[in-house]
């Protein structure tokens, strides 16, 4: 994990289009960048649908959320079809942004280990440093926990 008042680490990385995404791009805007296992999967889509929903608040305050998995870009634009995700999803297929961000551990299922990406989520300011970190986030509540904060935050 990543510490309150650190830089965040820029990064570049496809979108569901295909288009480079750069953190340092978002300058000046407050980001929401939140990592999930796998697109299409039942926590998965509830945590992006629920971001979706307050979408319209997130942006008003200057705000963009962008999601991070290992899905490929083609599986990115199926999950962002499907369920009319209005913000970007990047890919991180081919990089080691999720490992500089502290979202790859190791995890558990039925007594088997195995690595994998965490929910976690941070909350960029305007100069590109963390503002807030938020582990073992809960898919259905979590969007009401990110818009309290920033609207604490600023």
């Amino acid at each position: 994990m990543l510490t309150v008042g650190s830089q965040a680490p820029d990064f570049n990385l496809p979108d569901q289009d295909g288009k480079d995404v750069k953190l340092e791009s978002f300058k000046g805007q407050w980001v929401v960048l939140y990592f999930y296992p796998k697109d299409l999967t039942p926590g998965c889509t509830t945590e992006a649908c629920n971001f979706q929903e307050v979408l319209p608040e997130i942006e008003g305050l200057n705000a963009k959320i962008i999601g991070v998995s290992k899905d490929p870009v083609k599986q990115h634009r199926k999950f962002a079809d499907k369920y009319n995700l209005q913000f970007t999803l990047v890919t991180s297929e081919n990089s080691n942004m999720v490992e500089e961000y502290g979202a790859w551990q190791e995890k558990s299922m039925y007594g088997k280990k195995y690595w994998g990406i965490a929910r976690i989520t941070y909350i960029i300011n305007p100069k590109g440093k963390i503002a807030k970190a938020f582990e073992k986030v809960k898919p259905k509540e979590h969007h009401l926990e990110i818009q309290s904060a920033l609207k604490e935050l600023q």
